[in-house]
């Protein structure tokens, strides 16, 4: 019997070393690929991009340099511009919806912005990128009248960003599927990898929205699997502006990607000041 305990030993720490070997793997292999886990931009052309454009009506949103940044479509004597920080899968024109959501309500001038690596724009997807074009492109909106911004998913941290930064000139925000840091969202996910260290581009809400104090709109799916509510919730309790609070209770991450015109009208009512 005593021969057996050094094999067993040797047994249980070989298995061990081969299990903390596969972890160690796994943290490199997350860490390397985190932005392709993160990031999934559309493989359209840039022909099918605009085409689709076209179709909706939609025009270039073009910097002075003559880069395209989004897109746009404005009304006629507009009395607010959005604009729209989308999620982190897809094309610009996945979110045209929204655009007919609004201006189907109320005379806006609707700008989507095009995040670098998305959409044929040059450039790779990470946050200082993005943010940096997201205050670039906000920059540019003119602001002779009031400009809001909707973020959703991944861009609600964009949208948070830029309130930050901008806090007057941001009139309003409407935040759909927000979450309180991306390293949240990743431990949500990844609950057995050390995420806090790992995570490269975190996108911390929470601490960016405690310098903006306009009207907040938050929008969360019951059954949002990809966010989890109680992350948007979290973001939500700890804001001290003013605010006001959507849950479509049997809603998933996907379902909250289709505009609710109803909810649309309430939270323009909330932006113009009614209500609160």
């Amino acid at each position: 019997m005593a021969k057996g305990k050094p094999r067993i030993t040797r047994v249980l720490l070989t298995g061990a070393l081969i299990v903390t070997g596969l972890y160690v793997v796994c943290c490199i292999g997350l860490t390397l690929g985190q932005r392709k886990l993160m990031y999934h931009p559309c493989g359209r052309s840039t022909n099918e991009l605009h085409s689709a454009a076209d179709k909706a009506g939609f025009r270039a949103w073009v910097k002075t340099s003559g880069e395209q940044i989004g897109w746009v479509r404005t009304t006629r004597q507009a009395t607010r511009r959005i604009l729209l920080l989308h999620g982190n899968a897809g094309c610009v024109p996945d979110w045209f919806q929204h655009a007919d959501a609004f201006q189907a309500i109320a005379p806006v001038d609707f700008y989507i912005l095009e995040y670098p690596g998305y959409g044929g724009r040059k450039g790779k997807p990470n946050q200082t990128a993005i943010l940096e074009a997201a205050k670039e492109g906000f920059e540019s909106i003119p602001g002779d009248c009031p400009v809001f911004l909707v973020g959703e998913s991944l861009g609600t941290g964009v949208a948070a960003f830029i309130a930050s930064g901008h806090p007057k000139k941001t009139a309003g925000l409407f935040l759909v599927a927000p979450y309180n840091s991306m390293s949240a969202v990743a431990r949500s996910h990844l609950p057995l990898f050390p995420v806090k260290w790992m995570l490269k581009d975190t996108y911390p809400l929470t601490t960016w929205l405690a310098s903006y104090t306009g009207p907040l709109a938050v929008l969360l799916g019951g059954k949002d699997t990809t966010v989890p509510r109680e992350l948007g919730q979290d973001l939500y309790d700890r804001y001290l502006g003013p605010k006001t609070l959507f849950i479509e209770a049997n809603s998933s991450h996907e379902d909250l990607h289709k505009p609710n015109s109803a909810m649309i009208r309430q939270v323009l009512r909330f932006w113009d000041g009614e209500g609160r």
